[in-house]
């Protein structure tokens, strides 16, 4: 349940999301957003933040998503790439980059998605080696958000252990004109104000500072950053579930036909019914994980971030498709704006993990049943 000061923050950014409303520049509700203090409710007070956590960062994400103005890089910068530095980066990382973080000045993309790793992120294949003092890092990411505004973009790459030979993981910050580092835009059917991209990195040169943390600690500081990632992913869900539940609740109440609004009939409000109750059920979830999170609890934390991903997406794929149905015809029109988010519902079914890999994780690591990958 949500606390005074929770409410009041859900009230506040409600706020600001209706008076930007659904817009295709979202630079202004962005800037804004960061002069209120709201994109860094989760970073330390004293590098600018809320001194927060994810809990408070996920209502932000979802009130502005119910007010269809969602801002996926906020799952991104502050969430991910804020809260690995916050935990591991050094005191000139921190000094760096944490206040442009919060106040939205700055951006961070974050780059792990390989094209022939998929879901296995121990495939992947961008390596750092050093040269010096200085790193050399080479690979390729594909499905990175943000990166021709993010002013760096914290790459996962692998170094080689030198005990064992093996490759390990490490996260490196890779300003955006950094030489060697070149993008190359994704052509995708979604529409969003953020684009995706493919990334070369050709022996990218990096100072040693560039290493965020231990170099020992890789798959530390990496779930450090994805348990965030899919706990803001449902918040994401949530709100754009709730967003067009709204639009069919409206027209549902308003659409009279035969002299009866349209709500009356059980063949259109029950499914309502069921999309809010599996929405707040998800939304429920999603609270847990936060709050695990922030206790500090990584392992109980990740089974649960998990598990409200998965049913935020499935949610919010629901609630989208019933207000559609509900609308009818008026549902695939520009004006109501929902058949746009046909296709953006299914993100959260996809990204950042499918919804078969955690499924894949709820039955060997919560049921005990053997993998069969």
């Amino acid at each position: 349940m949500d606390t005074e000061d929770h409410k009041a923050l859900r009230e506040a950014v409600a706020a600001l999301g209706t008076r930007h409303g659904r817009t295709t520049d979202t630079t202004p509700l962005w800037s804004e957003a960061g002069k209120l203090g709201y994109l860094g409710v989760n970073l330390p007070e004293e590098y600018g933040g809320g001194g927060g956590g994810i809990s408070e960062l996920s209502i932000v994400l979802e009130e502005l998503g119910a007010a269809g103005c969602p801002l996926l890089m906020l799952v991104v910068s502050p969430a991910i790439c804020g809260t690995v530095i916050a935990r591991f980066g050094t005191d000139a990382q921190k000094q760096q980059w944490l206040p442009g973080l919060a106040d939205g000045t700055r951006l961070m993309a974050f780059g792990i998605t390989e094209p022939d790793a998929g879901s296995n992120s121990h495939r992947i294949t961008t390596t750092a080696r050093k040269d010096g003092a200085d790193w050399l890092l080479t690979g390729r990411k594909v499905f990175i958000s943000g990166v021709d505004i993010a002013d760096a973009t914290l790459i996962v790459g692998r170094t080689e252990d030198a005990r064992t030979g093996r490759l390990k993981p490490c996260l490196f910050i890779v300003p955006r004109d950094t030489p060697g580092f070149t993008r190359r835009p994704i052509d995708m059917e979604l529409h969003a104000a953020e684009k995706q991209f493919e990334l070369i990195l050709d022996d990218v040169r990096l100072p040693a500072d560039a290493l965020v943390g231990d170099e020992d600690a890789g798959l530390l500081q990496l779930f450090a950053g994805l348990n965030p990632e899919r706990i803001m992913t449902a918040a994401f869900a949530i709100g754009m579930g709730r967003h067009a539940l709204a639009k069919a609740i409206e027209y549902a109440r308003d659409r009279t036909v035969w002299s009866t609004p349209i709500g009356a009939h059980q063949a259109i409000a029950h499914p309502l019914a069921q999309a809010h109750i599996d929405l707040e059920l998800a939304r429920l979830m999603m609270q847990k994980a936060a709050a695990l999170y922030d206790a500090g609890d990584d392992m109980g934390a990740g089974e649960a971030a998990n598990m409200a991903k998965y049913a935020a997406g499935e949610a919010c794929v629901k609630a989208v498709d019933q207000a559609v149905h509900t609308l009818g015809g008026n549902g695939l029109t520009r004006e109501f704006g929902l058949a746009s988010l046909i296709t953006a519902a299914r993100v959260a079914r996809i990204a950042p993990v499918s919804r078969e890999m955690i499924l894949n994780y709820v039955s060997h690591q919560t049921l005990g049943l053997p993998k069969s990958y």
